[in-house]
Parts: C-alpha cells; structure tokens; sequence
C-alpha cells in the first residue's frame, strides 16, 4: 500500500546541524577551519575568484579576431544520404529541401563520405572531388549552382 512505503533502511541521513554548540559534535569553528576568509560569515566568493590574483578572464586578451567577410558557410550532404534515402533521378537543393534531405537555407556542398550505385543528376552549390568522381562513376552528372 501507498501508505506503508517508506526509504529503504540506511539509505537516509539526518542533517548535521553544525554550529549548534560543541556538545552537538559541531561547535567552536564549525568545520570552517581556524581563521581567514573562508572562516567568516558571508564567504561566499563570485565565480573565478582567485584570491586577489588578476582571475585568470581578465588577464585573457579583451579583442576578439575578425571574421571573414566572404567566408560562406556550406550545409554538407553525404553520398551515403543519398543513395540511402533517394532514387535514382535528378535533383537540385529545391527539390532536396522538399524532400528534407536539406534543411537549412545554407548552400549545399556534396561530400563523399559512403558510396553510390545509383544514377544520380545532380545541381548543387559545390562537391568534393571525391563526391564528383563517385558521382560520375556511377553515371550520374553534377551541375554547379550561384547561391
């Protein structure tokens, strides 16, 4: 029943009450020690504080780098995703964010991780060199597309 379940035996602790007279078996310093600031009430000290040391964030550099301005950044689509989830037949990343092979609206690149044994026609943004010479042994065609 609901009302007999109960912890299983050792398994809980009472709550060592310190600070509460030596007679409890917590008194005089109450586990803080003998002096010094962990020692005094309200020691509590902020995140990545190193004891007056300059912390170790602030002595890091304060300007960050630059970014490239022309830097595109490409989905990548896998041999291996095509021939495991399309036929054989012609595509362009339209019909492939239909389909959700792709999903965002970055261009696509195709890489050649796996292998094709389907006929596949193909318009994308870019391809490995290795993704083109599967592609074109299997029989298929790659087209390069803007955008």
């Amino acid at each position: 029943m609901l009302h007999t379940l109960q912890p299983a035996r050792g398994s809980t602790h009472r709550r060592r009450r310190v600070a509460r007279g030596n007679s409890a078996g917590g008194g005089t310093t109450a586990g803080r020690g003998t002096k010094g600031q962990q020692a005094r009430a309200g020691k509590g000290r902020r995140f990545g504080f190193e004891g007056g040391q300059v912390p170790f964030l602030m002595r890091q550099p304060k300007l960050g780098g630059f970014s490239r301005d022309r830097h595109v950044t490409y989905e990548a689509l896998n041999l291996a995703t095509l021939e495991r989830r399309l036929e054989a037949g012609t595509y362009d990343v339209a019909s492939l964010r239909t389909q959700r092979i792709v999903t965002s609206k970055r261009p696509v690149k195709l890489l050649g991780e796996g292998s094709v044994t389907k006929k596949f026609d193909l318009t994308v943004n870019g391809a490995s060199r290795s993704a083109k010479k599967a592609i074109e042994a299997a029989g298929g065609t790659i087209t390069f597309c803007r955008g």
